[in-house]
This record gives C-alpha cells, structure tokens and sequence, in this order.
C-alpha cells in the first residue's frame, strides 16, 4: 500500500510540473525537454525540474 500511495503522490506531483512547464514562458523547444525528461524519468525529472526548470508565467529580473 506504501508504494501505491507514493506513486499517487508522485503522479500528481509529475502533473503540476508538467502542467508549469507548458504554461511558463519557456521556448517551445525546452517546454518539450522538460516535459519529456518528466514523463520518462517521474522522481528525478521532477526534482530537476523543480531545481533547474522554467517557472509558469514568473519572469525573473536580476
């Protein structure tokens, strides 16, 4: 049951970055990277994105 539960929580988790990553303003090349290297790999595409990924509709000004 643990693994079932862990596996909901990483789907869901897997369709908000999917879902930010369509939405950012990110080149339509690196939308389907990202989104790509989610589907293919769930736990550390996920973590990739949240570390390194485009960020949905939040322009960053240094």
């Amino acid at each position: 049951m643990e693994y079932g539960l862990f596996g909901l929580i990483v789907l869901i988790l897997d369709i908000y970055a999917i879902y930010q990553t369509l939405t950012s303003s990110a080149s339509t090349l690196a939308k389907i990277v990202w989104t790509l290297a989610i589907l293919i790999l769930p736990v550390l595409g996920f973590i990739a994105w949240l570390l390194f990924g485009p960020r949905g509709g939040k322009t960053a000004h240094v």
